[in-house]
């Protein structure tokens, strides 16, 4: 909190040290939208719809989107609300198996195939989570042509972007792609600001953004407003705040290599291209989620088994994000070379 105010310009220092605790604006403080579309290359503050993370604009996007007797297609694995939100708002989900050999990538011959009459979406993770994985531009420009055509819906949850290794690699905003993409984001992973609990669904289509408004009035109706404070000020020092995180990222990234070539034939995993996680496997005989229990019990080190994102290879998701990795990467060694024998 300290690091993040200090960061704050004049007008910022003024609104929070004037803020009243009431009711905000249920699309989101105007100022806040106008930095988020600055995120954008198409996009106004009129495009911005403001929530309570990206797991309520998730929820809000499936039950707004999706019914009984509609189809969706989501990728696997991935975050579990982008597909079961969407069965539990009655459609029928087909997952798309992204792959350790083919890089995790997308194969958009695959998404072809999967379409049916009665598919209103397609949604897509970049960069990935769990792998990290990032589809390179051809692909995704594939992608956008396809559901163009098609006049299926495309959602990006976007809630790494910013944080591609090289980022020569960044794609297109989805709601920057087509007047009707839709781009989920947050300042939880990016931005580092997991705490405020502020994310926002990007569109052009406004018909789209008022059926969110009206849902979100059933929900949270408006958002925190010091949150709002705090990710304005974040958004207004983003060059700031991305650097920070990705030098977290860049100082980490050789500690990983030097720990997977160091375990081989005990861990494997496909180097990420973005993003603050990975998704390796767990090559002994021992199940990931008695690995990942024991572990942490133990040690206090904790990471996702890939069960909880439909994985059955023995894969777990680690994070690489926080300074005291060097630790965590010296706990989870000594675990294992005790342990795995």
């Amino acid at each position: 909190m300290r690091e993040l105010l200090e960061l704050a310009d004049e007008d910022a220092h003024r609104r929070w040290d004037e803020l009243r605790l009431g009711y905000t604006e249920s699309p989101g403080d105007p100022a806040l939208r106008a930095e988020i579309a600055g995120l954008y290359e198409h996009l106004t503050a009129d495009d911005i719809l403001v929530f309570a993370g990206a797991e309520e604009a998730v929820f809000a996007l499936h039950n707004v989107l999706l019914g009984p007797g509609d189809h969706a297609i989501v990728v696997r694995p991935a975050y579990q609300s982008l597909a079961e939100v969407a069965r539990a708002a009655g459609a029928e989900v087909t997952r798309l198996e992204l792959r350790a050999q083919d890089g995790w990538r997308l194969d958009v011959s695959e998404v072809r195939a999967a379409l049916r009459a009665n598919t209103r979406l397609i949604l897509v993770n970049e960069p990935h989570n769990p792998t990290g994985s990032l589809s390179d531009r051809a692909t995704f420009d594939r992608l956008v042509e396809l559901t163009a055509e098609s006049g299926v819906r495309l959602v990006v949850d976007e809630v790494y972007r910013f944080l591609e290794f090289d980022p020569a690699d960044r794609l297109p905003a989805g709601a920057d792609a087509l007047e009707t993409g839709v781009s989920i984001g947050v300042m939880s992973k990016s931005f580092a600001l997991a705490g405020l609990r502020i994310g926002w669904v990007a569109t052009r289509d406004h018909a789209l953004l008022e059926r969110l408004a009206a849902f979100k009035d059933y929900t949270t109706i408006c958002s925190s407003a010091p949150s709002e404070i705090l990710a304005l000020i974040a958004l207004r020092a983003r060059d700031r705040v991305l650097a920070r995180n990705r030098a977290i990222i860049d100082a980490n990234l050789p500690l990983l290599d030097a720990f997977f070539a160091r375990t081989a034939g005990t861990f494997d995993w496909v180097r990420p291209r973005g993003g603050s996680i990975g998704f390796p496997r767990l090559a002994a005989e021992v199940p990931i989620d008695r690995f990942a229990e024991d572990l942490v019990r133990e040690t206090g080190v904790l990471i996702l088994p890939g069960t909880i994102f439909g994985d059955t290879g023995n894969r777990f998701r680690i994070g690489f994000g926080r300074t005291n990795l060097p630790t965590a990467l010296e706990r989870l060694e000594t675990y294992a070379a005790r342990t795995l024998r």
